[in-house]
């Protein structure tokens, strides 16, 4: 971590109601050839930010449903050949569908 990170680094936001949303839904990365499609085993993801680095999870906010194969490649804890900008694709992609799939169920409210 550099000195500028140091000077604004921050608490990562934790919200219960973010993580238990996670729960029973369809996977948002649905990576091809990787996801199972399985409900049970979608948990909250979080993906890299300012909060990210050793021993510390992003954002609450900074999160996507996400089964546990594609968790597992997005994680790099099982290999997988990305094409370049595939990754990033994959991420925004499902980082809208959580968000939008977080404000139709009320858990964010837009004012």
């Amino acid at each position: 971590m550099n000195v500028i990170d140091m000077m604004f680094k921050t608490s990562a936001l934790r919200s219960d109601k973010l993580r238990n949303a996670a729960k029973d839904q369809q996977c948002t990365v649905q990576i091809l050839g990787v996801c199972n499609f399985n409900p049970e085993t979608v948990v909250l993801a979080h993906l890299p930010s300012t909060t990210h680095g050793m021993a510390y999870k992003s954002d609450d906010i900074w999160a996507v449903d996400c089964c546990s194969s594609c968790h597992d490649v997005l994680d790099g804890r099982v290999p997988f050949e990305w094409l370049a900008g595939e990754k990033e694709q994959y991420i925004l992609a499902a980082l809208h569908t959580t968000l939008m799939r977080r404000i139709r169920d009320g858990i964010l409210i837009i004012q």
